[in-house]
């Protein structure tokens, strides 16, 4: 659909968000979303607050580990604010929590386990099976399947076996998260997280809704920055439930897990 706040969306800043002021922040067009042209979607929220997780209270020694992300209902393509407080302080264990709002309105809640980094070299392993690498894999087009500036924002590598449900798939930013300022290997990686819901789909988007209302994301280390594999199952219940599972990859190999659950619906007939 075409709206007045879609046409007042930036254009021409070459990133997902200009900063406005401390924890303000101007979507432009690399956010807007595939479900509706004149909201944000999920993937560069999750991004931001990511972003904003990282420039809190900053320690020398802890890295994040588990982001966990919660939905409250359509996130306009606005100016948003992003407040964040650390909610459990430790030494060596923190969680930090970090509100997104547009118009006064809370529309997304992050929780983020900032643990501290030990030598655990002796034991390491990671029993998550790779995938091939995106110089293995052919170019995909993913708005073929979905509209919006978001998704015309990204460049796809894809598995040619993929089939409803199930697919291997490499995903890379044209743009950066925040215009001017430089973002995390980690939230590089997680402003990327949210688009698996979007690759395996299982059914026509334009015949059937199945949003997801949270993601959780899991790290087993930092990654290192550059494209991002997705190693995707979609499952779906006879009751409107479905899940949303991914192996997340960096060019190095497995760095983690990603969930989603999802409300699956017809989609409405037009009016």
């Amino acid at each position: 659909m075409s709206t007045d706040r879609t046409a007042a969306l930036d254009h021409d800043t070459p990133a997902s968000y200009r900063r406005l002021g401390p924890g303000h922040y101007a979507p432009t067009v690399h956010t807007q979303g595939a479900w509706r042209d004149d909201e944000q979607h999920m993937a560069p929220v999750s991004g931001l607050l990511a972003h904003e997780i990282d420039l809190h209270e900053p320690r020398e020694g802890l890295q994040l580990a588990r982001l966990s992300f919660d939905i409250l209902g359509v996130i306009p393509a606005r100016p948003s604010r992003v407040e964040v407080r650390t909610t459990r302080p430790g030494r060596t264990i923190e969680l930090v929590e970090a509100t997104m709002t547009v118009d006064d309105r809370a529309v997304v809640r992050a929780h983020a386990w900032r643990l501290a980094a030990h030598d655990s070299t002796p034991v390491a392993g990671v029993e998550l099976e790779p995938i091939p690498g995106p110089d293995d894999l052919p170019e995909w087009a993913g708005t073929d399947t979905w509209e919006g500036g978001y998704i015309a924002g990204l460049e796809f590598r894809a598995d040619p076996a993929r089939r409803p449900g199930r697919t291997r798939t490499w995903i890379r930013a044209r743009h950066p998260l925040v215009d001017g300022e430089p973002a995390s290997p980690t939230a590089d990686l997680v402003r990327l997280a949210d688009t698996a819901n979007g690759i395996a789909v299982r059914v026509s988007p334009k015949e059937w809704m199945f949003p997801n209302v949270d993601l959780t994301v899991h790290l087993v280390r930092e990654p290192v920055r550059g494209w991002v594999g997705f190693d995707t199952r979609v499952s779906m219940g006879p009751t409107g439930l479905g899940l949303t599972s991914t192996t997340l990859h960096d060019e190095h190999g497995p760095v983690g897990r990603a969930e989603q659950i999802l409300t699956v619906r017809r989609m409405p007939p037009p009016r």
